[in-house]
């Protein structure tokens, strides 16, 4: 059985429903914090609780049979970790600890890890391979580097193996309508944009527009969210079979920029999107584009989405007509 840590939340349940389509058993542990009770399927054992609570933990591996953690739980809002960042240390980093002792309590050495491009920081090249330096330039990003380096150590230690799986910017829905993006507040370009499309948001701002960049707005990789559950599963196959512990990127190798996306979402959604340009935004990257040939090569990942529109089609679906 696989303990899915931030079950409930955006990545964590659509990895959940992937698991569950494959024959997998999954137990989630969420806090309900960020997530939705209503993402995960009734027919899945949940716990609300935190990954904080020793004894709670040590109940999950002491009642189910266990021998997987996917790991999703953590706090994830740049800007609140700068103005917040003991929240963040606490939660994302000192919690996690605490699930990674209480695994090698109970003898369960299999752990995958929703890490994050944010702890490169800012980009010295693009495309960004796995040997890029790491260099976050913020407390979210930090915090996910430091459990990256704590993973290394157990692992030398105490032969816990890990993958850690550092995204670029998760996108899309269930194509089946089930589940999507839900965040408050929200933060995230495409679902920002397409509520504005649906009529919920009275515009799209779009912060600075005299970057280094084709048409001078912020490149990102957006990586549909059903290919990110699909490295996961791989991710965890390999580690079973006795893969050793190492880091892939997760992206499409293709940056859309901020007037991509907002044209993209025009087109998909036949709706006018009200855009307002202002300045930049005090730490973003002009581009930030993943090289993912290693994931490719070594996880046998074979992304099905690799175009923009494709996944926000499925985005736009779920916005039409989303239940929580």
């Amino acid at each position: 059985m696989i303990l899915v840590t931030g079950g409930a939340g955006y990545i964590g349940s659509h990895y959940v429903q992937y698991a569950l389509e494959l024959g997998f058993e999954v137990v989630v542990l969420d806090n309900l914090a960020y997530g939705h009770r209503q993402a995960v399927p009734d027919s899945v054992p949940f716990v609300e609780g935190d990954m904080g609570d020793r004894s709670l933990m040590d109940s999950l591996f002491t009642k189910y049979n266990i021998d997987s953690v996917v790991h999703f739980a953590a706090f994830a809002y740049v800007g609140e970790s700068v103005t917040a960042p003991a929240k963040y240390y606490h939660n994302n980093t000192v919690s996690t600890l605490n699930v990674l002792d209480a695994m090698l309590a109970h003898g369960v050495k299999n752990f995958v890890f929703s890490s994050t491009c944010a702890t490169y920081g800012n980009p010295q090249y693009v495309p960004m391979d796995e040997k890029h330096p790491q260099d976050p330039i913020n407390p979210y990003g930090e915090t996910k580097y430091f459990v990256e380096r704590i993973l290394h150590s157990y692992d030398h230690a105490y032969g816990l193996k890990y993958t850690a799986l550092r995204y670029f910017n998760a996108a899309g829905a269930d194509p089946r309508g089930r589940i999507g993006e839900s965040h408050d507040p929200e933060t995230h370009l495409i679902p920002f944009v397409l509520q504005v499309a649906k009529g919920v948001r009275p515009k799209v701002s779009v912060f600075g527009t005299d970057y280094d960049t084709p048409d001078g707005t912020c490149i990102r990789d957006y990586i549909h969210i059903l290919d990110l559950a699909q490295a996961h599963d791989l991710a965890l196959k390999r580690l079973k079979a006795g893969g050793d512990s190492t880091a892939f990127n997760l992206g499409t190798e293709n940056g859309n920029s901020v007037k991509d996306v907002i044209a993209t979402c025009e087109r998909v959604t036949g709706k006018q999107i009200p855009t307002e340009f202002g300045p930049r935004r005090a730490g973003d990257p002009p581009r930030l584009v993943a090289s993912a040939g290693k994931a490719r090569a070594e996880l046998g990942w074979k992304p099905e989405y690799s175009d923009l529109e494709p996944i926000i089609a499925t985005a736009w679906e779920w916005e039409k007509k989303r239940t929580f």
